[in-house]
């Protein structure tokens, strides 16, 4: 394909990591690796992670890395639910996605951040400028960002040790047998379909929590509040979605009908927990269900009433 490119491990990188190779083969920054790694790499036809090691003479095939555009400010319209002179809480809308990737790259938050906070520039990662974490581009709800280079070093290092309490809401198909419960499954690429995420053996260590808030039987579905203690991509959706109860509206990992319905995945980042970086002191926000959602939530109430 025009947009992938094949290279050859020399004797030198015999043995490497597969990020340290491919940065060193092509010349990349390792966490832009990484970013080319998820977009789908192999070595001889099968696909890596970036902690696998290559070898000698082995053909390693990897899109082509994109030519650096440096990120540039944007009027992006998105809450703000908390700032200090450190850290920021974004109330992020749904349909935006967080930072510029493929088929994205203009109207990003991102930018819209640096739009609205031009200090935050050199802050973290390039073209993510302050974010400490993200959320998916159906999902809305609180991000944290770091308005000062202390700040998100602190807050990375609070993700990082599990310290940051990251809840969610969401509306999923199916009554549950516990009140209460954990998913603890490995999360990886699933190689049957690259874009997507799946549990498979091997793949990154992963653990959600959920508390059953309310079922609506005559409807199939159940309304939940999820914590979550690591942060893979799709993690929500992709255990939900393994143990049979997949978010309503999640075109990608549904895959059910029932009589509720949802005009996009019902996952809302309702609240998120940290301590101050400067002080020290424990700060709560908290992220009102957004309207589209609440819509869905009430009808269901309605319909159950009645």
């Amino acid at each position: 394909m025009a947009d992938e490119i094949t290279v050859e491990v020399p004797s030198e990188l015999d043995g490497a990591r597969v990020d340290k190779a491919l940065a060193t083969l092509l010349e990349v920054s390792r966490s832009k690796a990484r970013d080319l790694i998820d977009d789908g790499v192999s070595i001889d036809g099968v696909a890596v992670r970036p902690a696998d090691r290559v070898t000698e003479g082995s053909t390693i095939t990897t899109p082509a890395p994109k030519a650096a555009v440096e990120l540039q400010p944007e009027r992006v319209e998105f809450g703000v639910l908390y700032e200090d002179d450190a850290v920021i809480v974004v109330d992020k809308p749904a349909g935006i996605s967080v930072h510029p990737g493929a088929g994205h790259s203009l109207g990003t938050l991102a930018a819209g951040l640096l739009y609205r906070y031009p200090e935050i520039r050199g802050v973290g990662s390039v073209d993510r400028w302050g974010l400490v974490h993200r959320l998916d581009k159906d999902t809305s709800g609180t991000i944290l960002v770091g308005r000062t280079a202390l700040g998100y070093e602190a807050l990375v290092g609070q993700l990082k040790r599990r310290e940051i309490t990251r809840i969610y809401t969401c509306l999923v198909h199916g009554r549950f047998e516990a009140p209460t419960g954990t998913i603890e499954a490995p999360i990886g690429r699933d190689p049957n379909r690259p874009i997507r995420r799946a549990v498979v053996q091997g793949g990154k260590s992963a653990t959600t929590h959920y508390e059953v808030d309310r079922e609506y039987p005559n409807f199939e579905c159940s309304l939940l509040t999820v914590r979550l203690e690591t942060g893979r991509t799709h993690q929500i959706r992709v255990h939900l979605a393994a143990v049979d109860h997949p978010v309503i509206g999640d075109t990608t990992y549904g895959g059910k009908t029932t009589r509720a319905t949802s005009p996009r995945s019902f996952l809302h980042a309702c609240r998120v927990e940290f301590s101050h970086p400067t002080t020290g002191e424990h700060v709560r926000v908290v992220s009102p269900l957004s309207p589209d959602l609440r819509v869905v939530l009430d009808s269901l109430e309605q319909r159950a009433a009645e």
